[in-house]
């Protein structure tokens, strides 16, 4: 940044308050937004904006153009000799930077070209910018600038601003969607004593005043269980989440995830009320339930959400796709023979235990080219520690995750509510963890004294709200749907 610009900005700052002017001031009251604004009729008196100047253009030293920006959009301000007194104008004439926040009173009017403007009558700085924005108003570029200065993203891109809108629309949508059916809305832990509610590797912390370590929650699947066994028998949470795994551009660290479970329901129940939730409210935040994503091999994809979405096994697709029945070969060795056979050799093959070569099967080989939506059912038990067991064929468990252009959106299933048989799945997790999987479950005591006290049956529920705003979005990165993503140190 060119030190004389900022050396000029400051001379301005100093120039205000040398005039007895706050270039720092505390309030101004607007009657209208930039928007509202536009649409009064000429010759409206009173009306009083603020906003930020993106634009100025200075006619000689009798008339000065302004374009503001407020959350609203952009309008044209004039400062005239003809409205403005001559040393209020001369004042902001020598002081005004683009960037500047400007407090505006004054009456509606339409230039010869026919733009509709706002003329000054007062104006006031109501904060002076140090630093010039980016050059010549025309956004930012580059990637890496959007992610770790997203405010002059946000400034600069209006697709940018519309996004996030969109984002909190579609959480509002969501929201009201499940407070409208009797769901009620919850917070739970995120320090823990044990990493619980799904197969990944935690960030680990130390609580000093209870002097104890704890880990960041990877899930709040236990906890709102535990509320379910108290009696919430509709419950949710939009809950941070934190996996201490790799990174791509479906995956991030730390993210947001809605987690609700019903009782009585079972995962049949929940796929039906997936795809109702899920269309009500893409279509009310969205407005059209059909969207353009780019897939893995770069083409465009279609991806539309109307009609009923088909449900498939989970290892017939790895059989029909990859060519392993995953249901026939359990040993780990031969799994891990088949991976190097077949291109995965970039993991850590070695430490990984039965259902996590599975899941990378499944993965790397399957799922990238599923462009849906489609529900992906009958997942070996092996993959799905917390998930019920199917009574016809008890290999498999009462599970789905439904896909959108090959990411998962949602992980769901019917719960499992015997403590017996989740003692016996956390021991099998302990096995896989000693063996040097550091993604399978820990025992959790805690937990299983809760449900010995009787759980009814449950359906539970997970969606990634990152990963779907991306995707209706048309994003191919989950940095673009998070406001402020994780970035390395710029001295690293």
């Amino acid at each position: 940044m060119p030190e004389d610009q900022i050396a000029a900005r400051r001379a301005k700052r100093d120039l205000l308050r040398e005039e007895g002017r706050n270039p720092y001031t505390d309030r101004w009251e607007r009657t209208h937004s930039l928007a509202e604004a536009r649409e009064l009729a000429e010759d409206t008196p009173d009306v009083s904006v603020a906003g930020r100047v993106v634009l100025k253009r200075q006619i000689g030293k009798k008339l000065i153009f302004l374009t503001l920006q407020d959350r609203s959009g952009r309008m044209q301000v004039s400062l005239r000799r003809d409205s403005l007194a001559a040393e209020d104008l001369s004042l902001l004439r020598r002081s005004l930077d683009v960037g500047d926040f400007l407090g505006v009173r004054g009456h509606i009017w339409t230039t010869r070209t026919g733009e509709i403007t706002l003329d000054a009558e007062q104006g006031v700085v109501l904060s002076k910018a140090m630093r010039p924005l980016p050059d010549k108003w025309a956004g930012i570029a580059d990637q890496e600038t959007c992610y770790r200065q997203r405010y002059l993203d946000l400034l600069t891109n209006e697709e940018t601003r519309e996004r996030f809108r969109f984002r909190s629309r579609f959480v509002k949508a969501v929201r009201d969607y499940l407070d409208e059916r009797d769901f009620e809305e919850v917070e739970t832990p995120v320090l823990q004593t044990k990493a619980s509610g799904a197969l990944a590797k935690p960030f680990l912390s130390h609580h000093n005043a209870l002097d104890m370590d704890v880990t960041l929650r990877i899930a709040p699947e236990t906890w709102l269980k535990r509320l379910v066994v108290g009696g919430y028998e509709r419950v949710y949470e939009f809950a941070r989440c934190f996996r201490n795994e790799g990174m791509d551009p479906s995956h991030l660290q730390d993210f947001t995830m809605l987690e609700y479970y019903v009782a009585y329901w079972n995962y049949a129940d929940n796929m039906r009320f997936t795809q109702e939730l899920l269309q009500a409210t893409v279509q009310s935040s969205r407005g059209s339930l059909t969207f353009t994503c780019e897939g893995s091999d770069g083409a465009e994809r279609e991806v539309d959400l109307s009609g009923d979405w088909p449900a498939v096994r989970m290892t017939d697709l790895i059989k029909e796709r990859a060519g392993v029945d995953v249901l026939e070969v359990k040993d780990p060795d031969e799994l891990r023979t088949w991976c190097r056979e077949n291109g995965l050799t970039d993991e850590k093959l070695d430490g990984l235990a039965y259902p996590s070569l599975v899941d990378l099967i499944y993965k790397r080989k399957v799922r990238p080219d599923l462009v849906g939506p489609i529900f992906v059912i009958g997942h070996p038990i092996e993959l799905s520690p917390l998930a019920r067991r199917n009574d016809d064929e008890p290999g498999i468990t009462d599970r789905f995750q439904l896909l959108l252009n090959g990411w998962e959106v949602v992980n769901a299933y019917s719960e499992l509510v015997d403590p017996e048989d989740q003692r016996e799945r956390f021991e099998q997790q302990a096995a896989h963890r000693a063996a040097g999987d550091d993604e399978a479950l820990e025992t959790e005591d805690d937990y299983l004294l809760c449900m010995e006290y009787g759980m009814p049956p449950t359906s539970g529920w997970g969606m990634g709200i990152d990963r779907i705003v991306t995707l209706l979005t048309g994003q191919t990165n989950l940095r673009d749907s998070v406001l402020f993503p994780l970035m390395r140190g710029q001295d690293a």
